[in-house]
């Protein structure tokens, strides 16, 4: 009898290690699909967009603080970007974060206008108070 308890609860890890599998196998395949789809993608030719000026740190906030009005204008105008094609990367997209408010540097101030107020139980009466069952 022990024999046949034995066997039942190893086919039991087998199938649940089977099942841990095809879990791995359907998740590692979808993303090698997803990622040799994405690479027959069309690239754009972007080399006219990057003549002229180079915007900077300060360029990315200052497009960061007006993306709101921009995206408005996106819907209306083909010609409006929310931000500029030509930049130099890390500290634009720094800028442009900080601007448009991102990871809450400056909308947190909102948050904290929450007035909080202590429950003091002293102040409250409850000597009438009755037990209802």
């Amino acid at each position: 009898m022990a024999l046949y308890s034995d066997l039942n609860v190893n086919s039991k890890i087998n199938k649940m290690k089977l099942q841990a599998y095809q879990r791995n196998f359907l998740f590692i395949s979808s993303l090698l699909a997803i990622i040799l789809l994405t690479g027959c993608a069309k690239n754009e030719v972007i080399d006219q967009c990057l003549t002229g000026h180079r915007y900077g740190f300060f360029g990315g906030l200052w497009h960061g603080f007006i993306a709101p009005f921009d995206f408005i204008g996106m819907l209306f105008n083909k010609d409006i970007t929310m931000f500029a094609p030509n930049n130099n990367g890390g500290l634009y997209a720094l800028g442009f974060l900080l601007g448009s408010g991102g990871w809450g540097f400056f909308g947190s101030k909102g948050v904290h206008k929450v007035q909080h107020r202590r429950v003091n139980m002293q102040s409250q009466k409850f000597d009438n108070a009755e037990v209802v069952e």
